[in-house]
């Protein structure tokens, strides 16, 4: 298949990066090369973009400037979010088995460092039980960290009754934003979110950049991860990574401007490949179908081995699994925390659809996976 079109449907992974992205970064290579931080002219300069893109950030979630501090990307974000609160009276935190694992390693880490953590169960559509969460919660709770939408479902969380839950209790509210940003509108402030995670490249930005936002009472308890210089108001400390910061800036006005319009193009592209597949006998879509993100079909093809699948797509790239996991053969513990079996899981496939996609991919795709799915089911 080397001569076939590439056919990218794993934009939960990565998306690639937009032109008017790349095209903003560029002069920060060259030209506009100064350190942000040096009082000189050139370097004044490159601070007054910088903070522009902090703002353009900003803008995306209705946070302010000063509350955005920029990473490495998610994962960073992640550690610092919940690493930086371990210097706590209060020791217990909340999170939820269907979470990416850079959330559930950072909290076995915390349990190694005198917290106790609660991971609490899905149903089978993949949604939190709230009253759960109301049981659950102690005077010992400090926080509580959820998922905005699923990585590998797109199952987007009760955030609204979450966060009322937690406000009434004083517990904060750490939210992992990856999958959901620069897709779906955001408020933070009005979903009462104190730290939310983000990441360029879930959004047409380039890689090895994200941001944490911090909101002021989370500012108050928060110990920086990273320490030296004191940049960006001590809370992390290293040289900017000026291209990388510019692009997220730049990715996150354009999903501004362009959500509304991509969010529409997306989902009917997605219901599309979605019914399509669904031709498979006694195939069906893990999750829930009404609260789930417009971009996400995660499907399970019976009797299919979905590393068998992917290999012999070739040319079409989905994913079995999340990213960070995908070098293993174990089944998705997303799937298996939702009631799936062990061959149920390992014969899921998640297609996530991006900017990019195309009606004419979409068909080629049904055709393909459909044919392939089929031979392999024997």
């Amino acid at each position: 298949m080397p001569n076939q079109q590439h056919i990218y449907l794993d934009n939960n992974a990565t998306t690639r990066v937009d032109d008017r992205v790349l095209n903003a970064m560029l002069p920060y290579f060259t030209d506009l090369y100064a350190n942000s931080t040096s009082r000189h002219i050139a370097g004044l300069t490159v601070n007054e973009a910088v903070e522009n893109a902090a703002w353009q950030v900003a803008d995306l979630i209705n946070a302010n400037a000063e509350e955005i501090t920029f990473t490495s990307g998610a994962t960073e974000a992640i550690n610092l979010a919940i690493k930086g609160l371990v210097n706590q009276d209060r020791k217990h935190i909340i999170t939820i088995q269907t979470e990416h694992k850079a959330v559930l390693e950072t909290c076995h880490f915390m349990e190694q460092n005198g917290f106790d953590v609660s991971y609490l169960s899905v149903s089978k559509d993949g949604l939190l039980d709230i009253n759960l969460l109301n049981e659950i919660i102690t005077y010992k709770t400090l926080a509580f960290i959820g998922m905005l939408s699923n990585n590998e479902t797109g199952v987007i969380q009760n955030s609204s009754e979450i966060s009322n839950i937690l406000k009434s209790k004083n517990v904060l509210f750490i939210c992992d934003a990856t999958q959901a940003v620069g897709k779906i509108p955001i408020d933070a402030k009005a979903l009462g979110i104190d730290l939310l995670t983000l990441s360029a490249h879930k959004f047409y930005g380039p890689k090895g950049v994200g941001a944490l936002y911090i909101s002021a009472k989370a500012k108050l308890k928060l110990q920086p991860q990273i320490i030296g210089g004191g940049q960006q108001r001590k809370l992390r400390s290293g040289t900017l990574n000026t291209p990388g910061i510019i692009g997220l800036g730049k990715a996150s006005e354009i999903a501004v401007n362009e959500l509304e319009k991509d969010s529409n193009r997306i989902n009917l592209l997605r219901n599309k490949l979605e019914s399509g597949l669904l031709q498979f006998e006694g195939s069906f879509v893990n999750g829930n179908t009404e609260n789930r993100i417009y971009n996400t079909s995660n499907i399970c093809f019976p009797n299919v081995n979905s590393e068998q699948l992917i290999l012999a797509l070739g040319n079409i790239s989905v994913s079995n699994g999340a990213s960070c996991s995908a070098v293993t053969s174990e089944p998705s513990h997303v799937l298996k925390a939702m009631g799936l079996s062990d061959e149920e899981a390992l014969s899921s496939i998640r297609f996530s659809l991006g900017r990019f996609t195309t009606e004419e991919e979409i068909e080629i795709a049904i055709e393909q996976v459909l044919k392939i799915a089929r031979d392999l089911n024997v």
